[in-house]
């Protein structure tokens, strides 16, 4: 039976992520148990563990070459923004552990939250609504509702405005 899960893994991380539809992408997520919101995307290249402790909220954004861990369960609210290259990982070892054990822990991920590009949430972290992660910060511990952190380990350099209210996916941005 280790060989099953093994040929799913590589399905789901070698030729799933780069189907060229994202209808028959979320279509073959759902049928392994992803729980996926009203317009919610997630965009091509993506790593996936697990799909069946994933949920993902209305309007939610998930970026190119994202790492999606949901053995521990991975909960994404809604209008949350999650860039190219974030890795969130409810799953490590144990460095101290004679036998190099696994543990973890449950990540959410409340509304309206940014994870900016190459950030990593580690396990057991809870991200507030409003909150935003800067690009390439190691998110250790829980971050409180609107605030911004940044750095290794992700330490609080700001607050965000708490009058948010657009919904992700809406509208096209055009760039100039």
């Amino acid at each position: 039976m280790v060989w099953i899960r093994s040929i799913i893994f590589w399905f789901n991380n070698f030729i799933l992520p780069y189907i060229p539809s994202q209808t028959i992408r979320h279509f073959i997520l759902k049928l392994q148990g992803l729980k996926r919101g009203k317009r919610a995307i997630i965009y091509s290249g993506f790593e996936v563990r697990r799909p069946k402790g994933i949920t993902i909220g209305d309007y939610s954004l998930v970026g190119h070459k994202t790492v999606l861990d949901g053995r521990k369960g991975l909960i994404i609210g809604s209008n949350v923004n999650i860039s190219e290259e974030v890795m969130l990982w409810t799953m490590q070892h144990n460095y101290n552990d004679e036998f190099f054990a696994g543990e973890g822990g449950q990540i959410v991920i409340e509304d309206y939250a940014w994870i900016s590009v190459r950030a990593i949430i580690l396990p057991g972290v809870r991200i507030g609504k409003g909150a935003v992660v800067a690009a390439g910060a190691v998110v250790t511990k829980d971050v409180e509702e609107y605030t911004i952190v940044g750095g290794i380990p992700a330490k609080k350099i700001g607050e965000r405005s708490k009058e948010l209210n657009y919904t992700l996916g809406k509208r096209r941005l055009h760039i100039v």
